[in-house]
């Protein structure tokens, strides 16, 4: 049995994700203005996402379906058919996105399998979590790829019992899907901040947890690990 099982997630983890939607958000508020009065877009596509979640899922589909309809709600349902078709000509741009590793990814990974299995652990749409993984260049070092709807303490209970080590630790930059719920399934939570994190993803550090550990990015997991090595 391997001394450990490594998971770590994908998006703003270990390749640049967030900052794509940021940006096709940007355009879809400059897209709609001259639709629409007030402000507040944003929050109607925030709102819309977290409504959709449950039907769509996560990914760039569900949240192309979202901005369209912010901009069927915002303007009454008098968006004109070419400005639904930029929106889906935005969501097939962020679906051809190339892939921008993040600092330290490939050591990070290829160190991490030093130590025992590793899984890639993400969730969201699986044509585009599929492309992504193959761009990146790091799908030969996973022993396992685990694509799944939704990241719960069950979720992470299944993939650790399948691939499991002695101990377990998930990667992330997401509290509330990476860290927290890998605590609560006996995971050790490691988390790696990014600048940019989604909305719906934020949660509060659960700093006084003793599986829980904060590292500045990728480069410190080799050390981390090793320090828990040492006190097993």
């Amino acid at each position: 049995m391997p001394s450990w099982t490594i998971g770590f997630d994908a998006d703003d983890t270990l390749w640049h994700n967030e900052r794509f939607f940021r940006g096709t958000e940007d355009r879809f508020e400059e897209l709609l203005s001259a639709h629409m009065d007030g402000p507040g877009l944003r929050a109607r596509l925030r709102e819309a996402e977290r409504r959709n979640l449950g039907i769509y899922g996560f990914g760039i589909k569900g949240f192309t379906l979202s901005m369209i309809e912010t901009a069927v709600e915002a303007t009454e349902g008098r968006v004109p058919a070419a400005v639904i078709g930029e929106i889906l000509a935005m969501g097939r741009d962020m679906l051809a996105h190339p892939i921008d590793l993040l600092p330290h990814a490939r050591e990070a990974v290829e160190a991490a399998a030093r130590e025992g299995e590793v899984v890639l652990i993400t969730k969201g749409d699986l044509l585009d979590q599929e492309r992504k993984l193959a761009q990146s260049g790091l799908g030969d070092l996973f022993d396992a790829v685990e694509i799944v709807s939704d990241k719960t303490p069950a979720t992470y209970l299944r993939v650790f019992a399948r691939h499991g080590g002695r101990q377990s630790m998930m990667i992330g930059n997401s509290l509330k899907s990476d860290v927290i719920p890998a605590l609560a399934a006996g995971a050790w939570g490691v988390h790696v901040p990014h600048g940019l994190t989604w909305e719906l993803e934020h949660a509060d550090p659960p700093r006084d947890h003793p599986r829980f550990r904060e590292i500045p990015s990728l480069g410190d997991l080799p050390g981390l690990v090793a320090t828990l090595d040492s006190r097993h």
